[in-house]
């Protein structure tokens, strides 16, 4: 009987059994990035709720090549706070404004505008705000006080984690486990001597016990992590560790190995510690940009209320004094009730005539409902509160704009670094602007021709009636002039539009706007035109245009308010004085630790704390405790 060979089997055979194998292992490998995507944030952004995806991390590209700016130093980088994104912007438009910027700053063409008169605020506002020009003295005064290493150091971890290092150095905890802190020490100096002694010939048993007393060290330290869980026979342990390394010391080794072995050991500990502090940045991202459960469920449990409720009807009056033009409007943008509540109750009960306010809440789809029912079964103190869907206005009566979904005012982290000395110190800024959806209030409110716009992270405590007397001549945008940030500081991110370089930045927070002036200026048909010019993708670059877009669309148009009409910074700032902030007109919570969250400053929280509505028992049911 003869055997007979088969012949081998065809490579599309071959191919079909490595098709399994190939997958398998490519699955394999997807389930070890895809942890490691979501640690380092190279992914989407994860679950966020309503109010918090504007304190999303936009990146602005930083340009190495900048021309000399006029004012004393130029932007570095331009970052708000949270997971890292980069958009893409007009590069052409950008070189060639590098090449044209020297010319163009001296013949920019500005608009006729009348001389406006400033009208300082009234006598109530000048007496409680004595002190809020104090408040840069006092942080120049910690400055002073602080190593300049350290604060350069601080800098820097501001430039790449944001917001996160201001509040991680306040709550840094220090190591009072001094067994433990021992016993690290004692493994990195046995660690740097093993490799040098297990070369001795000789020292066969030394090598043999210090390997033994690292592992024992080891273990102790990966199951404790305080003092309180170390064992009881450590001490034995350690005398053992210590009589070994002395043993090392006493031998004749490369002091080369051992100083390259302990560098080794420190960039290992660095990189470890580097990594554990961009988990807790991401955490702490995730915690700034979520919108708390509790919050969550009261806008739920009000949306549900507005549907089975038939209490609610039109109200006629109300409708016809929302239109009033003698009336004291404000525009509040929020998709967060209780941030809209005490905006509202601030400024009420700081008003001296309440009866003639009225206040327009633009808010998105998702929460109008919950915010309609409240407002309208809550009282402030006879002024009117209109609740407006702005996605559903967009939609149906502005169906020329693209931007469809409600922005709220956007915040950025500015590094300006000194031209003229680049290795000399820098200073970190946090600058909060309009977002799109600003530019489209005079459309909405077509009857009226001045508003205020308050953001939702503002507590009025002083009367703001004396506002309505402004007279800012054919300015549009009453606003705070922040000249720490010029425009020839940051003009290679303004494109190719002119720009007068000594111009000063403006902040949001409130702001005085001029709607028949706006009108007249055609600010939103320019600002329209000047989004065309920058490449807006994706919402990420879309909401980094809102930079250039407010600078730009506002250049020579801002009537300065008073500095001491609202202090800034309570969102990022602990170096803030307390009497300040009590005397101050108006608080501005810009940055991530808003008052509402967890992560909010503790001595600055109850100053908002102050206007929350109590004894709801919605807020019960949700677990909100004031």
């Amino acid at each position: 009987m003869k055997a007979t060979l088969l012949p081998p089997p065809p490579p599309a055979a071959a191919k079909r059994r490595r098709g399994p194998r190939v997958a398998v292992l490519a699955l394999f490998l997807c389930s070890l990035l895809v942890p490691l995507a979501f640690l380092f944030d190279r992914s989407q952004s994860g679950y966020v709720t309503t109010d918090e995806r504007r304190r999303q991390e936009v990146v602005l590209p930083e340009f190495h090549h900048v021309e000399k700016a006029d004012g004393d130093g130029t932007v570095n980088g331009l970052n708000q706070d949270a997971p890292k994104k980069t958009p893409k912007v007009n590069s052409g438009g950008l070189q060639k404004h590098k090449q044209t910027d020297r010319h163009t700053s001296r013949i920019s063409t500005k608009p006729k505008v009348l001389p406006s008169p400033k009208v300082d605020p009234s006598e109530a506002v000048k007496e409680s705000t004595q002190g809020t020009r104090e408040v840069s003295k006092v942080r120049k005064r910690l400055d002073k006080g602080t190593n300049t290493d350290e604060v350069e150091n601080e800098k820097a971890c501001q430039l790449e984690f944001g917001s996160y290092c201001l509040w991680s150095r306040e709550h840094k905890v220090v190591m009072k486990d001094s067994i433990v802190k021992r016993l690290k020490d004692q493994l990195f100096v046995a660690r740097s001597y093993y490799p040098s002694i297990a070369k001795l010939e000789g020292q066969e048993e030394l090598t043999v016990l210090m390997k033994q007393n690292i592992q024992d060290h080891e273990r102790v330290l990966s199951v404790s992590t305080v003092d309180a869980d170390l064992p009881s026979f450590i001490n034995k342990k350690m005398e053992q560790m210590e009589q070994t390394i002395a043993r090392a010391k006493s031998c004749t080794v490369d002091c080369r190995n051992v100083d390259r072995k302990l560098r080794q050991i420190l960039d290992m500990t660095e990189d470890e510690a580097h990594f554990h502090m961009k988990q807790s940045a991401f955490l702490y991202n995730l915690g700034a940009q979520t919108l708390p459960k509790s919050h969550h469920c009261l806008s739920m449990r009000l949306t549900l209320e507005y549907f089975t409720s038939s209490s609610l009807g039109s109200n006629d009056s109300s409708a016809r004094k929302f239109s009033a033009a003698h009336g004291r409007h404000y525009v509040i943008l929020s998709k967060n009730i209780l941030a809209a509540s005490v905006v509202i109750n601030s400024t009420v009960n700081s008003s001296k005539d309440p009866k003639k306010i009225i206040f327009h809440i633009l808010t998105d789809a998702q929460n109008f409902y919950a915010m309609k029912y409240w407002f309208d079964k809550k009282s402030y103190r006879e002024a009117a509160v209109h609740v407006v869907n702005y996605e559903d206005i967009i939609k149906e009566k502005l169906t020329k704009f693209n931007v469809r979904h409600l922005y709220l005012s956007e915040e950025f982290r500015v590094l300006v670094r000194s031209t003229e000395q680049p290795a000399g110190k820098t200073r970190m800024e946090y600058l909060s602007l309009f977002s799109h959806s600003h530019f489209f209030i005079p459309e909405i409110f077509k009857d009226l021709n001045k508003v205020v716009v308050l953001d939702d992270d503002v507590v009025v405590q002083c009367d703001l009636s004396f506002l309505w007397s402004l007279d800012m001549g054919d300015k549009v945008n009453g606003a705070i002039e922040f000249c720490g940030l010029r425009l020839g500081q940051v003009r290679n991110l303004l494109g190719s539009t002119t720009v007068d370089t000594k111009s000063c930045a403006w902040m949001s927070g409130i702001n005085v706007i001029n709607l028949d002036k706006w009108r007249k200026h055609k600010v939103t048909e320019n600002y329209l035109l000047l989004l065309k010019k920058f490449l807006t993708k994706d919402e990420t670059s879309l909401r980094a245009a809102a930079f250039p877009l407010s600078l730009l669309s506002f250049q020579h148009l801002i009537y300065p308010l008073d500095e001491r009409l609202i202090l800034s910074g309570l969102g990022y700032d602990y170096a803030i004085d307390e009497d300040v902030a009590r005397s101050s007109a108006a608080l501005h919570y810009n940055g991530n630790m808003k008052p509402w969250l967890e992560l909010g400053i503790p001595s600055y929280r109850r100053y908002w704390k102050r206007f929350l509505t109590r004894d709801d028992k919605f807020m019960d049911e949700c677990n909100i405790i004031p």
